[in-house]
Parts: structure tokens; C-alpha cells; sequence
């Protein structure tokens, strides 16, 4: 996924100046007078004054957002038209700190703009702004528009509608439909005092101060209660980012499953990282639900258990190796095998070469010894430097960690960087011609991506073989409320790509061995219902076993509002067969502002 750092900063101070590269650029009349903020906004995504000057446009200062690079306020009109489509507040980018405060009635001459937040490339909807301000007070201390209670009533069932097929797949030009479609919806709301409340939290609080909330209960509720994205077609239209104009420090430390109890209330905003959001002035009070990380069963003597878990750019210098021991010991319960996905090298992200990984998963393993676990041993393959993209100069890569008086690990030379394991037939089973060795690592497939790590263990005088994955990201892929509908996903190209390939190397396991036992984890990058998935389970080589699952409970990740499916465990038929295995995504990450990762881990269990 994209990087939640330098995004989540951005999103708090991002820049309202509205270069050529961030606006949309529409030929206009030189100036027009008269107009009321409805006027402005218009019926549609665009305003019909963009880039026009506009003079003496009248209404009262409801917010004001005096940090950051985009400083000024929201200018809402009191006696609204009849057309639900057009939005009555706006935004006034002063690029100062802005000298009007709440109550003040004020007329405004300007430039309309519609500012693109982050760049025209992201296909981000735009924001329309009136730049270049001239203020003029007309009376102070009047009462501020009451705000528009956003609930499940209000938001429409449906998403968005489907993009213009003239305009490149773009809804900017359509005229807005507030009681059809949820992105209208908000749309009409852009700039006005909005207001939700009792909302339960579904996305807990970030580093930046951010959290999802839901307006709609019962909407696709998860176990543990958080919303869950089920297909590209069942967004969540319930969800809502929450900001706050007031201290950082005061803002609520939430987990999934909490509530902001009574009224938050604050003008409607959409950014970068996640869209409409709602920028509170007024925050309600947060009410834990008590959520607790889990654990997962302890696997029995004679099942083996193989785990997942995306550590998230782990370096020696990370405070993190304690608690991510303690969430192996404990709340995985040290299984027997564990596929470790972005291990960095012993120098994390400083770029000198080093591509060695050896005090990286060497401090990992004291670790988890410090915490009760085993003494674990390792198998892995350093990349060429910089060419496994990740964090530059870090070098990420997966690692098999394996618990030695469990299971043993089949070393056979010949893997390296850049040379491709096959499978060879010995004594009527399959073998890997290398163990440990990479998946066609010189395929273009895996360009500025980390290739497949493949494995041959034994465990009660079983071979299973394990192949570890972290699949191209979704950086890049436009978010869902993009102007482009339905959203581009440009990512998947590469990651097909990579998926077909997986496919076909655990094909050519089964076509010497048609019983062997084969399992393909890690971070896919995916949901259980994309179509790297299908691809991945193609020919009936593999089954993603996050679908034993109940369907509430199948989620890794948590992703602006959505619990969605990233990392995953695929089997073979021979593990499949029966139903004797278990399945646990055990959620120790995602729902809680305190992670270690973004990621949950998963166990598989199973009687070779």
C-alpha cells in the first residue's frame, strides 16, 4: 500500500496553491458579479465560474484552519437555494493565516479555482476554492448555519455513478444526484457545516491524527466492528474521514470499535488521502468498545503451523522487535514456520549496498527467544540492491523463519538472486532444484518488485513446500473517490503478471506430484475477491484459505474505513482435502492506533 507516512503528513499540510499541475483548467469569462455561493458551486463537480473572478460573494465564516499550508475559511451561505445539488459553503484559501473569525459576515472577491488535491495525475476529484481573496467584514458574532446531519438515512445505498465514457470515464461534468448516489451526496456537502453523530470507529486513529468513522451501523459491520470491503461494487457508502482544526493533542486516541459519542461537527473538506472528511471543530467524546488483540489456538504435536506476518520495513534500528517477539510468542502462538515479508537489510533505508539481512533477522530471533519462543532458524535469499523496490536503500525481501526441533529445512545449493529453481521429479516426487531459490527472478514481472521466495521443508517425514510472496503493491491505483469511475487500478498489471507466474511455478510442483503438498503466502497486495486471487487459483493449483472463514472475519488490513483482504494463505488440494486445517487471521495490528505493523498475520494448521 502507499506509504502512510509522508501521506498522512501531507494530507494535514497540503498545498492549496493551484499550480497548473493541480488544477483543472477551464476557459472562463474575465469576471462575474452578483453570485451567491450556490451560484459558485454549481450542479456539477466543476464550478461554472472556474478561473473567473468573482466579486462581493456574500455568506458567514463558519471554520477557519489557520495551520499548515493551506490556511483560510469556510464561507457558508445562510439562506440556501431549493436545488439539492449545490453546495452552500466554500472554501477561501487566504495561503495566511486568515484575519475573519467564526460568526463574521463577510463578502468575498476572488478567482475561482478548482484545486486537485495532489495533482491532476492522481485523478483526484477537485475542491473548489476561491483564491486570491479580498475580504470585506460585514457585521461580527452572527449565529453560524446550523449543520447538515449526515446518517444513515441521508446517504444514499449506492456509491457513485458511473463516469462519463466521453470524458475519459470522469463524472466532474454530471450533474449531481445527492439522493442516488453517495459521492454526490458529500459533493453537495463540499464547504458547508456538516455533522455526524454517535459514530462508531472504523479505522483507528493514525500518527497524523486522522480516523474513519461509519454513519451507517449495520453496514457491512465485522465481527469486531469495523466495515468490511466485500467487492469493488460495495464500497461502504457509510464512511467518513475525521480531522480536527484544534490541537493534534486533543484529538481522540480511538481503536476500531470505538465511538464518538454526541455531535462532531465541522465544515466538509476533501483531501489527498482519503477524500471527503469532515474537519471538526467540535469533536465528540470518545467511548472505548474494548477491543483486544487476539490469539490464535496453539497447533497440536502433530499439525504444523505456518504463519505470514508483513513486519513492515523492519531494520535494526526499529524499537519494534520486542513487541513483534512477543506477538509471535504469544498471540501466534510460535508457529513452526513463519513467513516474514519486508525484512530491510542490516542498514534499513541508508542506500551503500548492503544488501545482508543477517543482524536484521538475527535481533528478530534473540528477541523472540527473550519473549519465551524458540530458538528459530532461517532461510532466505538477499536481493540485488535497490532492485526489489520498497523503501529505497532498504532492501526489503521475505525471510522463512522455522522452529528446528519442529521442522527441518531442505537446503540444497544453487539459489541465488538471479537464478530461477525449477522442480525436478526424484523417486516419483517433486523437488525443488534449489531450497531456498527465487521464482523467476530475471522475469520482467518482478521489475522494482521482490521475487518469490521458494522453500522445501519436512515435518513428521512430510515435504511441504512453502513459497513466500509480497506481491507488486496498490501504490498508484486511484482511490475510491476518484473523479474516475469506475477507479483505475493500474497496479494490477504487474501484479497479474506476478500471480500468473506464482501459478504456474506451484503448477509445475503438482505436475510432477499431483498430491504435494504446497502453500503460497504472504502479502499479495489483494483482496480475496480481485482478480490476482483468481489468477493465483487458476487451474486449481491453489485455494485462498481466508475463505473457510466466516465472511466477517476475513480481513487483514484496514484501509480508509475498509477491512479488507491484503495477506493471504493459499493450499493445495492435498492440504485442502478433508477440511482438516484451521484458518486465523489473528488481528493484533490493524484495528489499533498502538500497531507495530498495518498488517495482521495469519496461521495456517494442518496434519501433513
Amino acid at each position: 500500500m502507499p506509504s502512510r507516512s509522508s501521506a498522512r503528513l501531507a494530507a494535514l499540510t497540503v498545498a492549496a496553491v493551484c499550480g497548473a499541475a493541480s488544477t483543472v483548467a477551464l476557459t472562463s469569462p474575465a469576471q462575474a458579479d452578483g453570485l451567491r455561493i450556490h451560484d459558485v458551486q454549481g450542479a456539477t463537480r466543476i464550478s461554472p465560474y472556474a478561473g473567473q473572478k468573482v466579486t462581493d460573494v456574500p455568506g458567514i465564516v463558519t471554520a477557519t484552519r489557520t495551520y499548515g499550508s493551506s490556511r483560510g475559511f469556510w464561507l457558508q451561505d445562510p439562506t440556501p437555494d431549493d436545488n439539492p445539488a449545490t453546495s452552500e459553503g466554500v472554501f477561501v484559501f487566504t495561503s495566511s493565516t486568515p484575519k475573519v473569525a467564526v460568526g463574521d459576515s463577510v463578502t468575498v472577491t476572488g478567482t475561482v479555482s478548482e484545486y486537485v488535491p495532489g495533482g491532476a495525475t492522481t485523478g483526484n476529484q477537485s475542491l473548489t476554492e476561491i483564491t486570491k481573496p479580498t475580504v470585506t467584514t460585514v457585521s461580527t458574532g452572527n449565529a453560524v448555519p446550523a449543520p447538515v446531519v449526515i446518517d444513515k438515512k441521508s446517504v444514499p445505498a449506492e456509491y457513485t455513478p458511473a463516469g462519463d465514457t466521453a470524458a475519459a470515464g470522469s463524472i466532474n461534468g454530471l450533474t449531481l444526484q445527492p439522493k442516488k448516489y453517495a459521492l454526490d451526496y458529500y459533493e453537495s456537502l463540499e464547504g458547508m457545516n456538516v455533522q455526524v453523530r454517535d459514530t462508531r470507529v472504523v479505522t483507528a486513529t493514525d500518527p497524523y491524527a486522522e480516523l474513519w468513522v461509519t454513519v451507517k451501523p449495520h453496514e457491512n459491520r465485522t465481527v469486531r466492528g469495523g466495515s468490511l470491503y466485500r467487492s469493488y461494487d460495495d464500497q461502504n457508502t457509510g464512511r467518513l474521514q475525521i480531522q480536527s482544526l484544534g490541537s493534534t493533542a486533543d484529538f481522540p486516541v480511538a481503536n476500531v470499535g470505538d465511538t464518538l459519542t454526541g455531535a462532531t461537527t465541522g465544515p466538509m473538506d476533501y483531501n489527498q488521502f482519503g477524500g471527503y472528511t469532515l474537519v471538526a471543530s467540535e469533536l465528540g467524546t470518545l467511548k472505548s468498545g474494548g477491543l483486544q488483540r487476539e490469539t490464535t489456538k496453539k497447533q497440536s504435536k502433530s499439525e504444523l503451523a505456518v504463519a505470514t506476518y508483513n513486519v513492515e520495513n523492519l531494520d535494526p534500528s526499529d524499537a519494534t522487535f520486542a513487541a513483534h517477539a512477543a506477538a509471535i510468542v504469544n498471540n501466534l502462538q510460535s508457529p513452526d514456520i513463519v513467513s516474514l515479508e519486508e525484512i530491510q537489510d542490516d542498514n534499513g533505508a541508508t542506500d551503500d549496498g548492503t544488501v545482508a539481512a543477517d543482524v536484521t533477522v538475527n535481533k528478530l530471533i534473540d528477541a523472540i527467544v527473550a519473549a519465551g519462543g524458540p530458538k528459530y532458524d532461517w532461510r532466505s535469499i538477499n536481493p540485488v540492491n535497490d532492485q526489489d523496490g520498497g523503501e529505497p536503500g532498504g532492501n526489503i525481501r521475505q525471510v522463512f523463519l522455522f522452529n528446528p526441533e519442529r521442522v527441518s529445512f531442505v537446503d540444497r545449493a544453487g539459489g541465488d538472486s538471479t537464478t530461477a529453481v525449477g522442480v525436478t521429479k526424484v523417486h516419483g516426487q517433486a523437488q525443488l532444484t534449489a531450497s531456498p531459490g527465487r521464482v523467476d527472478p530475471a522475469d520482467s514481472a518482478w521489475t522494482a518488485s521482490r521475487k518469490p521466495l521458494a522453500g522445501e521443508f519436512v515435518f513428521r517425514g512430510k515435504t511441504v513446500f512453502v513459497i513466500a510472496n509480497h506481491l507488486n503493491s496498490k501504490g498508484g491505483d486511484q482511490g475510491l473517490t476518484a473523479q474516475y469511475q469506475p477507479v483505475a487500478r493500474s497496479s494490477e498489471v504487474q501484479r497479474h503478471a506476478q500471480a500468473t507466474l506464482v501459478n504456474a511455478f506451484v503448477k509445475s510442483i503438482l505436475d510432477v506430484q499431483k498430491d504435494a503438498n504446497v502453500i503460497a503466502l504472504g502479502d499479495m497486495n489483494d483482496f480475496d475477491f480481485s482478480g490476482t486471487t483468481r489468477i493465483l487459483e487458476s487451474h486449481g493449483a491453489l485455494w485462498s484459505a481466508i475463505q473457510s472463514l466466516p465472511t466477517k472475519e476475513r480481513y487483514t488490513y484496514d484501509y480508509q474505513g475498509n477491512e479488507q483482504v491484503l495477506d493471504q494463505i493459499l493450499i493445495s488440494k492435498e492440504i485442502r482435502r478433508g477440511g482438516d486445517f484451521e484458518y486465523d487471521s489473528v488481528h493484533v495490528n490493524s484495528e489499533f492506533h498502538d500497531q507495530i505493523s498495518d498488517h495482521d498475520p495469519q496461521v495456517l494448521r494442518f496434519r501433513p
